[in-house]
């Protein structure tokens, strides 16, 4: 395997490394996490030109391709529970995918009406739209090796529920950018979603630290980091590294 005959092999997270040494026997000291980078000066763009639209209730957001391991229809559940608890909240779920039609069904079998919106496929502006006027974002997934969808929620702003699973923690930090809670349990999602709705407050503290969190994601950030990384395995492998600096 390619992974065995590397020098290096870079993953995006924790756990990405822990599954390529688990399952492929590449050792510890030949893995380097580099996380991937989100174009932060492009959204605050998109941010900045969005339209802000009147909202008569809080908004959560979700932005996924619709595959199983999103677990989306635990989002659809736990809607069902949060309109018998704050009937004015709407969820409002971005993007396409194989489970399209099996989530609408749910759908309608939940009987959610507008309180739950599946918008399908937008594009960059119509996506920073529901960014800037949602109110927190939730996203169930149970296998991320990373997550960038997270990163842009929050570089907007905007506090994050998810999953404790795979590398999901390792991005979003359990009680200072979001809440994390067991995979596959919409009741507990949903506790979580009505907890933020509820405390303002508490949701605006989260939103900030996940934004200043986002700056240590940059291109530039990650380059360096991956530089790093580069030069540490020469030095391993033959002594100082051609790339180091004059």
């Amino acid at each position: 395997l390619n992974t065995q005959r590397a020098d290096l092999v870079m993953v995006t997270s924790r756990y990405c490394a822990e599954v390529v040494q688990r399952e492929y026997g590449v050792p510890a000291d030949r893995v380097a996490v580099v996380p991937e980078a989100i174009d932060l000066e492009g959204w605050d763009d998109q941010f900045a030109r969005a339209q802000r639209r009147p909202r008569p209730g809080p908004v959560v957001l979700s932005v996924a391709r619709m595959y199983p391991r999103k677990r989306l229809g635990d989002l659809l559940r736990a809607g069902a529970i949060l309109r018998g608890r704050l009937a004015d909240a709407r969820i409002r779920i971005v993007g396409r995918g194989p489970e399209w039609d099996a989530l609408g069904r749910l759908h309608a079998e939940l009987g959610l009406g507008d309180s739950v919106r599946l918008l399908g496929d937008l594009s960059r502006e119509r996506l920073a739209e529901e960014y800037v006027n949602a109110d927190l974002f939730c996203l169930p997934s149970v296998q991320e090796g990373f997550g960038i969808v997270f990163l842009e929620a929050m570089a907007a702003g905007l506090p994050v529920v998810a999953c404790r699973a795979a590398a999901i923690p390792e991005v979003v930090l359990d009680g200072v950018t979001g809440v994390l809670t067991p995979p596959r349990d919409p009741v507990a999602l949903a506790a979580a979603l009505e907890g933020l709705l509820r405390d303002p407050e508490r949701a605006r503290r989260l939103g900030a630290e996940g934004r200043r969190r986002t700056a240590g994601f940059t291109p530039r950030h990650v380059a360096e980091r991956f530089l790093d990384a580069v030069r540490s395995s020469m030095h391993a492998l033959s002594g100082p590294s051609s790339l180091e600096a004059p």
